[in-house]
C-alpha cells in the first residue's frame, strides 16, 4: 500500500499525494452526504479517516493521524447515533436543531480544554508535531464538530469552519496541498450546509405540530 502515499501528480509547483487526494475526495463527499442529512456521510467519513491515515503520518502531523484514528472512531458512533435517532422527526427524516445554551457551553469548554490538554502535550513532545498549537486545535475541533454532528446540532457546521481557518494554511505548509484545496471547497459546503440545516430546523415544529 505504500504507493498510497507516492507522488501522483504536481500542480503549481505543489506535489499532489494520492492518499491526500483519495481521502480527501472521500471525505467532501461525506461533508455533502451530511448536508443532505443522509446516513451514509458516516462510512464515507470511516472510509476517509483510514486513508488519511496514511497521508498525515507521511507529513510527520501526529495530530492528523490522531485525529483520522478519531474520525473512524466517531464515524462508528454516529453511524449508530443516526440509526437510533432517524425516527426523531414526524416526517422520518433526521432531526436537525440548534444546541442549548448548556450543550454550546460543554462544546467550548471540551474544544479550549481539550486544544490546551493536546497542545500542551505536542509542546513537550515536539516529535509528534512540528505544529503543535495548531495541529491540536485542528485534532479536537475536528472531535468536537463530529459529536455535534452526530447529535443533529446545527452548531457542528460553525465548528467545521473554525477548523478551516486554521486546517488551510496549515495543510499547505504541511507539503498536503490537495487537503488545503479541498479545505476551501470543504468551507462552501460548509456554509450551504449551515443553511439548509437552519432552514430545516425551522420546518421540523410545523411537522411536529401537523402530525400532533
Amino acid at each position: 500500500m505504500n504507493w498510497l502515499n507516492s507522488e501522483a501528480f504536481v500542480v503549481f509547483g505543489q506535489h499532489i499525494l494520492w492518499s491526500d487526494m483519495i481521502g480527501n475526495t472521500i471525505g467532501l463527499l461525506a461533508l455533502a452526504l451530511g448536508w443532505r442529512r443522509s446516513i451514509l456521510t458516516w462510512p464515507a467519513q470511516l472510509l476517509s479517516g483510514i486513508v488519511l491515515v496514511g497521508a498525515y503520518a507521511s507529513a510527520h502531523l501526529s495530530g492528523g493521524v490522531g485525529k483520522q484514528l478519531l474520525v473512524i472512531g466517531v464515524a462508528a458512533w454516529g453511524w449508530w447515533q443516526w440509526n437510533r435517532g432517524k425516527q426523531q422527526a414526524q416526517d422520518g427524516s433526521l432531526a436537525v436543531r440548534f444546541a442549548t445554551w448548556k450543550e454550546r457551553g460543554l462544546l467550548l469548554a471540551g474544544a479550549a480544554l481539550g486544544t490546551l490538554a493536546v497542545g500542551g502535550l505536542f509542546t513537550l513532545y515536539p516529535s509528534l508535531s512540528w505544529s503543535p498549537w495548531a495541529d491540536a486545535y485542528i485534532f479536537v475541533g475536528t472531535l468536537v464538530a463530529m459529536v455535534a454532528q452526530a447529535r443533529g446540532l446545527i452548531e457542528f457546521w460553525f465548528a467545521w469552519l473554525l477548523v478551516d481557518l486554521v486546517g488551510v494554511p496549515l495543510a499547505f505548509h504541511s507539503g498536503l496541498a490537495f487537503s488545503g484545496l479541498v479545505y476551501v471547497v470543504y468551507f462552501a459546503l460548509v456554509v450551504w450546509g449551515m443553511r439548509d440545516w437552519w432552514l430545516r430546523s425551522r420546518t421540523v415544529p410545523a411537522l411536529e405540530g401537523a402530525h400532533a
